[in-house]
């Protein structure tokens, strides 16, 4: 028989902590627009348990995450290797990792260490917790759509290119057959609202979590990305703004309650485990001299668009300037790592976050893949076309961080923000993903 719980926290951080997100737009909270979560499913078959974590948060250091699991295994028994704790990546929360942002980097802005200290123990107490109260449980998955055909969401590099539509849904009820938690996982980056919001907020993913407990009354959601390093809903939304964000997490939990419509419940699954790591491959990007060079030209043709278009109202002509200032921000990074590692200044998202660990769970006839770090859609699809079961869920920013973006080789060719401020070498994401792959179909 199938044992299982769901349990949340609040984790979100007292006024005055700096939001990650948007690195190069300093911002102090000041207070909450709404709560952020730390929320956890655990199960145990009789034989394996594994508990999945996710975290309202841009990012959490594999450093902290190893710590995490020590202290789970001390003090409540689950093998640290049988846990898996991934990020939602909202962009109005606190740090809890490094960054790569230069501005940072050069004044030497260091993590809260006291919240993160508080977020490491009450994701150990909710594990603890759900491991204490589990009850006798049935158990499902599955998936339903809603993508850029439903104005949610896209490709942000290549408007219309390769996208996920897939919400991927996990769900325990109890014996009265009241749904008592789901795990959701969704592509597309929780970026509606922007660099003007100085307060905490969960993002779209709030209002998905509201939709679905408003449908399943005293349910406990939690939420994780799936690989969206080149998803967002730049040329898809209606604007940023709360508004849009409820539009989006409402229509995106209604999906995901049509997963619970037509589910079918196991109260006894089989429970596999897996994982390995691989070690950070890093690119070269050449001299200062040549980065300097780079910096110009790119700063020129942002100033030049934006003297054109900064102040227009035509998201048409928005996006070229901003897109301009998102490459001059790349090539200003890449700059900053060549003298920061000059000067041998340390890079916490790179100096703690190797070796990278990929990790697979088999739930039954549905397989959790975690992989660090943020990866572009396709590495996501091919995962879920080639793992070998029949629903594949992956969970990006799992079990660490990564210094910069997994991207294609492909999209080297048009370059931009995510392949300009990766410091990983263009075959890694390849690599990883193949050793994701691997330990996955090793789990069939």
């Amino acid at each position: 028989m199938l044992k299982a719980a769901m349990k949340r926290v609040d984790i979100t951080p007292p006024t005055g902590l700096e939001l990650a997100g948007y690195p190069h737009y300093p911002r102090y909270n000041t207070g909450a627009h709404d709560p952020l979560y730390a929320a956890c499913m655990y199960l145990n078959n009789g034989e394996e348990e594994i508990v999945m974590v996710t975290l309202d948060l841009l990012f959490f250091s594999k450093k902290h995450v190893i710590k995490t699991r020590h202290l789970i295994e001390t003090t409540c028994g689950i093998p640290g290797d049988h846990v898996m704790i991934s990020c939602s990546h909202t962009h109005s929360g606190p740090w809890a990792s490094g960054r790569l942002d230069i501005e940072s980097l050069e004044a030497g802005k260091e993590q809260p260490h006291e919240y993160v200290q508080s977020l490491i123990e009450k994701i150990v107490g909710i594990v603890t917790e759900a491991k204490q109260d589990a009850f006798d449980a049935k158990f499902t998955y599955g998936t339903s759509l809603c993508g850029a055909e439903s104005g949610v969401g896209g490709n942000r590099r290549l408007p219309g290119g390769p996208h996920d539509p897939l919400v991927s849904v996990m769900a325990i009820q109890d014996a009265a057959g009241k749904v008592r938690g789901m795990m959701v996982n969704y592509t597309l980056h929780p970026t509606f609202i922007h660099e003007w919001s100085e307060v905490c907020t969960a993002d779209y993913p709030c209002y998905l979590k509201l939709q679905l407990e408003e449908l399943e009354p005293g349910v406990i959601v939690g939420f994780s990305q799936g690989t969206s390093g080149n998803q967002s809903s730049r040329y898809y939304r209606q604007g940023e703004s709360y508004d849009e964000a409820e539009r989006v997490g409402r229509l995106l939990g209604k999906a995901a309650h049509k997963v619970l419509e037509k589910a079918q419940w196991e109260d006894d699954i089989s429970i596999a485990v897996a994982s390995d790591s691989h070690e950070l491959d890093l690119r070269d990007f050449g001299t200062e001299e040549e980065l300097r060079a780079k910096v110009a030209v790119d700063e020129a043709n942002y100033k030049e668009l934006y003297a054109k278009y900064g102040n227009s109202t035509n998201r048409d002509e928005y996006y070229l300037w901003q897109n301009a200032n998102l490459k001059l921000l790349g090539s200003e990074d890449q700059l900053g790592y060549i003298v920061m590692q000059k000067n041998g200044t340390k890079i916490e998202l790179l100096d703690d976050e190797g070796p990278a660990e990929v990790q697979a769970f088999r739930l039954g006839g549905c397989c959790v893949i975690g992989v660090p770090g943020e990866a572009f859609v396709e590495f996501g699809l091919y995962l879920k076309a080639m793992a070998g079961f029949g629903t594949v869920i992956v969970n990006e920013l799992t079990n660490g961080c990564l210094p910069g973006y997994m991207y294609t080789p492909e999209s080297l060719v048009t370059g931009g923000y995510e392949t300009d401020t990766s410091m990983l070498s263009e075959t890694f994401g390849i690599d990883l993903m193949n050793k994701a792959l691997k330990i996955a179909r090793g789990l069939k």
